[in-house]
Order: structure tokens, then C-alpha cells, then sequence
């Protein structure tokens, strides 16, 4: 594993050609968008936030209200078993490492602290980062690390996913030796995880009163910065469930979101691609997408969703015409779709990243700035 990876970031191996060798799809695919990123493999670690922001990513991440949990559920054992556990939030940024003291001081030598970014856009492979952009548990042993000063972990990461509104939330990380990455590890960090998630699901339930403007809705839709979209709906059984969408579906169900009269396919597919997409190959996407969401969502003709579906920016913006910035900006996690270059897309980010710093700007709030700048930094 050591050698290929030599040889991939030396250019030696193409990188479409790595489903022919024996490095595991998901390592295979994350390589390839290392690469494509520009991570360098020999930088000595990723960024950091300040300890200013690193207080106010604390401060307002749900994850914080849930540490005790953590603790007790994963923290406490993998001390003893001399691993440590990171938590980050949604684009990867390390809120707490704890656990056994002596793995702590050496993860120090490749940035491994609280503030520091190890989304896999900044770090490349590495399994919290990796699972933020999955939207589902992984683990990285060694040498599949996409930096080389990653490679002598190993690691089990698992998202955490607010059950009610499928909104990715962060993510929770097991790292040290070899056995950091088993079946064992991987049930734990996943169970500990979906814990977590329904534990702050809950704790709002009780603790929040019901705002109609998100709670008063059907299918769920995120789009707003993280690495890939998520689709929340119930299924035939009546239970919410939660996938990640392939980035074309993705610009489709917002296009829908922002146009209730409906698209025709030509029109759709001017705002899809700046070039001549083809009728037929919009129309065969749009098949794609109602058998992964569900054919009653879609109707056709013209293309137009037939059931309630908001997403995270519409959520935004209707506080914003309430004039409630400061809820606003708690449901603004980044730029709309950042990595969609859909015309149509790309035209909706600009505006509303134009229309939320307008906005927070126009109150003239130092609080409401700073935490804007947060969300534009990260």
C-alpha cells in the first residue's frame, strides 16, 4: 500500500486507473479527490483556527451539549486502550481530541489539535474527513492516509446526522494503533454516533419551541457547505431517513426548490450546464433521481416537484425576510452546493451568499459579523 502510494503522488500511476489495483474503492475514490484538490501528501499538517475561533465553533455547535455523552460512551475506554477521540464539526474542523495523553502528544506532530482543519479537502484521506464527505462511517488504516504524516494511525470516523432534519451535524473519530480500525471499532463509533445524533434531536425537542418556518414541512433538503447534499424524507414505512445525493441530483431538486411552476427539460438544461446538455441526457437524470428520492416527488412536463420539499437555504431566507438574522445565520452553514458549477447554481450562490451578508452586515451587529466571518473562513 506504502508503494502505490508512492507511486500515485509521484505521477507514476494515473489516478483513473486506481480501480485496477487492490486499494479498496472508497481509499481509491478519496485519492483521486486528494488529488484533484492539490493536497500535498508531505505537508506537516492543516491549518488551524484561532483560539477565538475555535471558541465559537464550540459555542455553537450542538455537538458541544453532547461531549459529557461522548465521554462516557467512547472517551473513558479508549483512554484506557490508548486511543484518542476527535470531535469535529461539519467541515472538519477538530473541536476536542482527548484520550490517552501519551497518543495525544505525538498526534501533535501532525497538527492533530483542537482548531485544526482535517476536512479531506484541506488534509486529504483520512477517515473524519472522508466521512463528512461519505455522509457515512469509515475507516482508514495506515497507509491508505493520503498525507504521508497520517500514515502510521489508523482510524474509525463516523458522521453525526440530526435525525429529524438530516442535517450533518459533525463527526466523531477513534485514532491510535492498528485496532483502532476493526469491526469492533467501527460498530462503537457508529453506535456512538447515532446516539449522539438522536440525543440532540431530542434535547431541541424538548428544550426548543416549534417554529413553523422548519418544522411545518415534508422532505428535507441540505445544500448549504457541506462537501455533498443530503436528502431527508419517510420512507414507505413512515421512518425519516437520510441519503446523500449525487451532486446532478442535487442541482436538480434545488432548481425545483427555486422554480414551484416548473422547468421545461430544455430550460433545466440550460441552467445544469453552460454548454449544449443534451435533452436526453436531462431527462435520463431525472429518471435517476425519482428512483433514488421516490417518482411522487418529481412530475413532468414540465418538470416540477408535486410534494413539499424545503431545503436549508429556504430556511434561510425566510428568517432573513423576518428580519431574524441571528436564526438565519445558526441555519447558514457555507455557500450553496460550494463545488457545483451549474450555471443555474452557481447564479442562486452568488445572490444568496450576497443576500446573508447584506443582511448581517445591514444590523450592524458585531456578534452577527463575527460569526458570518466564521461560516466565510471555514
Amino acid at each position: 500500500m506504502r508503494a502505490l502510494h508512492d507511486l500515485v503522488v509521484a505521477g507514476q500511476v494515473d489516478p483513473t486507473e486506481l480501480v485496477k489495483t487492490p486499494l479498496p474503492g472508497v481509499i481509491a475514490d478519496s485519492w483521486r479527490r486528494s488529488l484533484g484538490r492539490g493536497v500535498d501528501p508531505d505537508r506537516q499538517g492543516p491549518r488551524s483556527a484561532t483560539d477565538d475561533v475555535l471558541e465559537i465553533l464550540r459555542r455553537d455547535n450542538p455537538l458541544t451539549a453532547a461531549m459529557p455523552m461522548i465521554r462516557r460512551l467512547l472517551v473513558d475506554d479508549a483512554t484506557d486502550s490508548g486511543f484518542m477521540v476527535a470531535v469535529t464539526d461539519a467541515r472538519g474542523t477538530l473541536l476536542w481530541v482527548e484520550g490517552h495523553r501519551r497518543a495525544i502528544r505525538k498526534a501533535e506532530d501532525m497538527n492533530f489539535l483542537p482548531g485544526a482543519d482535517w476536512s479531506e479537502r484541506s488534509a486529504g484521506t483520512n477517515a473524519p474527513g472522508t466521512a463528512l464527505v461519505l455522509g457515512r462511517e469509515v475507516q482508514i488504516r495506515r497507509w491508505e492516509h493520503f498525507s504521508r504524516v497520517a500514515q502510521p494511525w489508523s482510524c474509525t470516523a463516523a458522521p453525526v446526522l440530526d435525525p429529524t432534519t438530516g442535517v450533518v451535524l459533525g463527526a466523531i473519530d477513534l485514532t491510535g494503533h492498528s485496532s483502532a480500525a476493526t469491526p469492533q471499532t467501527l460498530a462503537l463509533v457508529r453506535a456512538t454516533a447515532d446516539a449522539v445524533g438522536k440525543y440532540i434531536a431530542l434535547q431541541r425537542l424538548t428544550e426548543a419551541p416549534t417554529d413553523p418556518v422548519i418544522d411545518d414541512v415534508g422532505a428535507r433538503l441540505t445544500v448549504l457547505g457541506a462537501e455533498r447534499a443530503t436528502w431527508t424524507a419517510r420512507d414507505a414505512a413512515g421512518v425519516m431517513r437520510t441519503r446523500t445525493l449525487a451532486p446532478r441530483h442535487a442541482d436538480i431538486l434545488v432548481l425545483l426548490t427555486r422554480h414551484p411552476e416548473g422547468l421545461s427539460a430544455d430550460h433545466l438544461a440550460v441552467l445544469l450546464d453552460s454548454e449544449d446538455l443534451d435533452v436526453v441526457t436531462v431527462r435520463a437524470e431525472v429518471t435517476r433521481l425519482r428512483r433514488a428520492i421516490g417518482a411522487r416527488y418529481v412530475g413532468s412536463k414540465p418538470y416540477r416537484l408535486l410534494e413539499p420539499v424545503t431545503s436549508d437555504l429556504d430556511v434561510v431566507l425566510r428568517f432573513l425576510e423576518k428580519g431574524d438574522v441571528g436564526t438565519a445565520l445558526d441555519h447558514y452553514a457555507g455557500p450553496l452546493l460550494p463545488h457545483s458549477t451549474a450555471p443555474g447554481i452557481v447564479r442562486l450562490r452568488v445572490e444568496s451568499r450576497s443576500t446573508v451578508h447584506g443582511a448581517a452586515v445591514a444590523a450592524a451587529d458585531p456578534e452577527l459579523l463575527a460569526r458570518l466571518a466564521r461560516v466565510s473562513a471555514f
